[in-house]
């Protein structure tokens, strides 16, 4: 074991310090300004990198349309969703959109007639990433036209999404075949980096289609087959349980060859999945899609003990699980 530090004068008057005020952030290795006598990042910057670090399980939540952003943060390559600001938007910027991605990996853009497009698929720094994003937006409001907001750290105290954007407001997004909502229709050409990125960024998207006739479900076609991706706002056991029932009784079908095959459990929500083939096209999923939610309604309001012929496929859906966030 390793021996205890004694506590040395100046500890013993930090004391006084952590009682007294706010402790100062310096560099990891610098001495911690409470007067410990230990390096800042085994004393107060422990707790300070905790609070910066901690995983919000489920950072939509309490948004509208909270398995859309879902969708558009892990599942969708290219959309965009019109965003509303509580109290309006500030003097100079006609909008607020937000994209599943920018070019070069920016966080937000103001374009040049001062709109502003929020990107959702950069990485998070504080955990949460309802404050990443909520940062990236005050600071893009207040960017100069025509520039990119850059990455920083986000303070571990800071308003969310949720106290930033009305919760009454529609949240309905709009997928695109590319990535040319980048470029405003009015601009002559686009820059060549910007140009590059658009190139690369296109060549890579997945076609994706938001089935209509259900919420927040996502057809897409990858090679060999294509897809159904359905985030669903019910708690995961519940879920589980439904999906048992249903598959114990061979009611998961979508149809001829489909077959749903496992979940994806992202941002504190399940997303089942189910291989469809090649033929199937995104409207033909609208009416299957619709009478599997009807039966999966009924099953989700069953709360009868599942049979071991249930327990066993709720083992398998649980096998078949692919964490994402």
């Amino acid at each position: 074991m390793a021996k205890k530090r004694p506590q040395t004068k100046a500890g013993k008057a930090g004391q006084a310090q952590v009682t007294s005020g706010e402790i100062p952030v310096v560099g990891a290795r610098e001495p911690c300004p409470c007067g410990s006598g230990r390096r800042y990042k085994a004393c107060h910057g422990r707790t300070a990198a905790h609070a910066v670090t901690e995983l919000v399980q489920r950072p939509f939540e309490g948004l509208p349309g909270e398995c859309d952003w879902v969708a558009l943060r892990e599942l969708v390559p290219a959309a965009t969703v019109p965003l509303t600001l509580k109290g309006g938007l500030p003097e100079g910027v006609p909008s607020v959109t937000l994209a599943t991605v920018l070019p070069m990996a920016w966080p937000a853009l103001r374009r040049d007639d001062g709109s502003v497009l929020l990107a959702l698929q950069n990485d998070s720094t504080s955990g949460d990433l309802a404050r990443d994003l909520a940062d990236t937006l005050q600071r893009a409001l207040e960017a100069e036209p025509g520039t990119p907001v850059p990455a920083r750290r986000v303070p571990a105290e800071g308003p969310r999404l949720q106290d930033l954007l009305d919760a009454d407001a529609a949240f309905v997004p709009e997928v695109h075949t590319g990535f040319e909502f980048w470029i405003p229709k009015s601009a002559d050409g686009a820059d060549p980096e910007v140009a590059a990125s658009l190139e690369r960024a296109n060549a890579a998207a997945i076609p994706t289609v938001r089935l209509t006739g259900v919420d927040s479900a996502y057809w897409c076609e990858v090679p060999d087959k294509n897809h159904l991706r359905w985030v669903m706002p019910y708690p995961e056991e519940k879920l589980l349980d439904a999906l048992a029932r249903l598959q114990a009784a061979g009611g998961t079908s979508l149809g001829p060859d489909t077959r749903l095959v496992g979940s994806f459990r992202a941002h504190g929500l399940v997303v089942p999945v189910w291989d469809l083939p090649t033929s199937m096209t995104a409207e033909e999923c609208e009416k299957p899609a619709a009478e599997f939610f009807e039966r999966l309604t009924e099953a989700l309001a069953s709360d009868a003990p599942l049979t071991a012929e249930e327990r066993r496929a709720r083992g398998g859906l649980t096998n078949r699980q692919v964490t994402l966030s």
